[in-house]
C-alpha cells in the first residue's frame, strides 16, 4: 500500500507478478479503475483468495463471480472473480479470470476457505456447468431441482424458450434427534421471489438453519442475452427488484457505458443521483415501518408509511411513476428536472425532515422497539467479512464500506455525506444505520439540486464495440449491486450477470439466526431488508412425536409481537 494508504493498480500488479509469476497469462486494463488478470486454472482460486486476504484491511471482498460461455469466441468457458477494494483505500476492481476447456469445466472451490463464495460457485455450476471441486454443498441453487442433468440454461446454445418440467423435489438437511423443524417460507427476499427457511430448533432455540430460494428465477440475464438490444435491457434490469429497481438499471447502464467508453453528461449524473436517493428514502422508510410492525409498535408503522407517501408522490411527479421509473437509458436519462420541479422537491424535503424527526424521536424512545432489536440477530465483524456482506447489514457489523464513497459514480463524487457505521452487529445497529442514512439521503438530494449543472441529459450512442467487459456498480438501499456486462456483436449483450445486494447478504442469515428463538426469526430476517410474500407460512414439526402444526404469516408475526408482550414491553 502506498504512503497515502491508497491501493493502486501498479502496486497490485507488482505484488501479483512477484507472487504468481508465470501463472499470469495476460493483463487487461478494462477501464481506468477495473483491472483484469488472466491466469491459469490452478492459480485463479488461489489468486482470488490471496487478494481478499491481502487487502482485508481495505475491506476487500468478492463482489461478483461470473461464469461465461465463450466457446463462440475462443473455444473455452470463462470464470472471473471480481474483487473490490473498499473502505476508502482505493477505487479499484480486480478481476481474476481463467479459461476452462469445454470437455473439463472444473475449478477448485474457494468456499471452504471463503464462505462468501458459496452461492456464486453453486450458481456457476447450475447455469453454465462450471463444477466447483471440493464444494461443501453439492445441491442445486438457482435452477429447479427437477432440471435434467447436463442442462445449463445460460450456455449460449441453450434456447431461451426451452422448458423442462418433471417432478419437483428438494432435499433438506436431516434434523438431529429431538430437534424440531420449522419450515419458514416461502419467503419474499430482495430477489423478488418466494424462499424457504427451515429452522431446526430445540425447544424455542434455533440450532441450525437451511435455506432454499430462487423459486421464481425469471431468467432476466438470459432474456438480455438472447432477445434484447443493449438499449432495451435497462427497462428489464429495473424490474429485478420491485423496491429498488432504479439502482439496478443504473448499474447496468454504467457497466455498458464503462465498457464502451461512453461519457455521460454531468447533468444526467446528477439526475441519476437524485433519483437513487429518492429510492433509498422510500425503501428505508418502508423498512422502518415493517420493523415497527414486527415488534408490535403499529403506531410507528403507520407514521413511517404515511411519511413514505410523500416520497412516493415525489417520485411520481418527477418520473410519471411511483416505482419502476423508466428514467435510465445507456448514455444518460430520459427526463429532465425542470426548475419548478426543483423547487417542488426542496419544499417536499423540508416538510419531510420535520415529520421524520418526530418519527425517529418516537421510535427510539419506544422501549418495545429498542429492547426487541437490541442484542438480537448479532452478526460479528469477522463473520460479516467472511460472507462478504454489504450495505446496512455490513455497516451494522462494523464494516466501513459504501460504494458511493469507495467507488464514486454518478454525481456522488461532487457531494458530501457521511457513512453511518455501528459495531454491535445486532438488529438495532442495522436499524440505526438506516435511520441515519435517511438524513444523509436528504442532504445529498439538497446538494445535488443546488449544484445541478446545465447541459444535455443523454449522450449520443451508436455502435457499441463487441466483446468489451466491465462492471457497473451502485449502493442500493440493501447494499452494493454489481452488474457485469460483456458486449456482443450488433449492439447486443453477450453476457450479463446481475448481482443484487441480497445475494451477498442472505447466506449470512443462518449465522444471525442461530441461538435465538422462532419469535425472533421474523425480525432478524427482516433486518436484511426483505419483502414478505403473501404465501409465507411456517410448519412446525416435532421430530420426536411427528406432530405437525401449520402457522400462517399473520400467526408468525403474532408470535413475534407476543414476545414483546411477554417481555413486558
Amino acid at each position: 500500500m502506498s504512503r497515502s494508504g491508497v491501493v493502486t493498480i501498479d502496486e497490485v500488479l507488482a505484488d501479483l507478478k512477484a507472487r504468481f509469476g508465470d501463472k499470469i497469462v495476460d493483463i487487461k486494463k478494462l477501464t481506468p479503475n477495473q483491472l483484469e488478470i488472466v491466469t491459469t486454472r490452478d492459480a485463479a482460486p488461489d489468486m482470488a483468495l490471496y487478494l481478499i486476504r491481502k487487502y482485508r484491511d481495505c475491506e476487500a471482498h468478492l463482489s461478483n463471480h461470473v461464469a461465461t460461455d465463450e466457446r463462440e469466441i475462443n473455444g473455452h468457458f470463462g470464470v472471473s472473480y471480481w474483487i473490490s477494494i473498499n473502505a476508502g483505500k482505493g477505487d479499484l476492481w480486480i478481476a481474476v479470470k481463467t479459461y476452462l476447456p469445454p470437455d473439463d469445466p472444473k475449478i477448485k472451490s474457494i468456499t471452504p476457505e471463503y464462505p462468501g463464495a458459496n452461492w456464486y460457485e453453486r450458481e456457476a455450476r447450475d447455469v453454465i456447468g462450471i463444477e466447483p471441486e471440493g464444494h461443501p454443498d453439492p445441491r442445486k441453487l438457482v435452477v429447479p431441482d427437477d432440471l435434467p442433468e447436463g442442462v445449463y440454461p445460460l450456455r449460449r446454445d441453450y434456447p431461451h424458450y426451452a422448458k423442462h418440467i418433471t417432478e419437483p423435489k428438494y432435499e433438506f438437511k436431516e434434523p438431529e434427534k429431538y430437534e424440531v423443524i420449522v419450515p419458514f417460507g416461502p419467503y419474499h427476499v430482495s430477489l423478488d421471489e418466494p424462499a424457504h427457511f427451515r429452522l431446526y430448533v430445540e425447544g424455542e432455540e434455533i440450532v441450525d438453519v437451511d435455506y432454499r430460494g430462487f423459486y421464481s428465477y425469471r431468467g432476466i440475464e438470459k432474456l438480455a442475452e438472447s432477445r434484447l438490444t443493449v438499449k432495451q435491457v435497462p427497462f428489464i434490469a429495473e424490474r429485478i427488484c420491485g423496491i429498488c429497481g432504479f439502482t439496478h438499471s443504473t448499474a447496468y447502464c454504467q457497466a455498458v457505458e464503462a465498457a464502451a467508453e461512453i461519457e455521460v453528461p454531468e447533468r444526467a449524473e446528477y439526475i441519476r443521483t437524485i433519483m437513487l436517493e429518492i429510492e433509498r428514502l422510500h425503501s428505508h422508510l418502508l423498512w422502518i415501518g415493517i420493523a415497527c410492525h414486527l415488534v408490535g409498535f403499529d403506531t410507528g408503522f403507520m407514521h413511517a408509511w404515511r411519511i413514505r407517501e410523500r416520497v412516493m408522490w415525489l417520485a411520481e411527479r418527477l418520473t410519471g411513476n411511483r416505482k419502476t421509473y423508466g428514467m435510465n437509458v445507456v448514455g444518460g436519462v430520459r427526463r429532465d428536472i425542470l426548475e419548478y420541479r426543483r423547487k417542488m422537491v426542496l419544499d417536499t424535503l423540508r416538510e419531510l425532515k420535520a415529520e421524520y424527526k418526530s418519527l425517529v424521536d418516537m421510535v427510539l424512545s419506544t422501549r418495545t422497539f429498542v429492547k426487541r432489536c437490541e442484542g438480537v440477530g448479532v452478526l460479528p465483524y469477522d463473520k460479516a467479512c467472511a460472507y462478504g456482506t454489504v450495505g446496512p447489514l455490513a455497516r451494522g457489523s462494523g464494516r466501513k464500506i459504501d460504494t458511493r464513497k469507495d467507488h464514486p459514480y454518478a454525481a456522488y463524487k461532487y457531494v458530501d455525506f457521511k457513512v453511518p457505521v455501528y459495531t454491535e452487529g445486532d438488529v438495532l445497529a442495522r436499524a440505526m444505520v438506516r435511520i441515519e442514512e435517511v438524513w444523509e439521503s436528504i442532504w445529498i438530494i439538497e446538494q445535488a439540486l443546488d449544484k445541478l449543472p446545465g447541459g444535455p441529459i443523454v449522450a449520443e450512442v451508436r455502435d457499441i464495440p463487441p466483446y468489451r467487459e466491465a462492471v457497473g456498480y451502485t449502493e442500493a438501499p440493501r447494499g452494493e449491486n454489481v452488474h457485469y456486462v460483456m458486449t456482443g456483436p450488433g449492439n447486443r449483450v453477450y453476457r450479463y450477470r446481475a448481482r443484487a445486494a441480497t445475494f451477498n447478504n442472505l447466506p449470512a442469515a443462518p449465522e444471525m439466526l442461530k441461538g435465538y428463538t422462532v419469535a425472533d426469526a421474523p425480525l432478524i430476517v427482516a433486518s436484511i431488508d426483505p419483502c414478505y410474500s403473501c404465501t409465507e407460512r411456517v410448519i412446525v414439526v416435532n421430530v420426536k412425536s411427528g406432530e405437525k402444526r401449520v402457522l400462517t404469516q399473520s400467526e408468525l408475526v403474532r408470535l413475534s409481537r407476543k414476545k414483546s408482550m411477554r417481555l413486558g414491553l
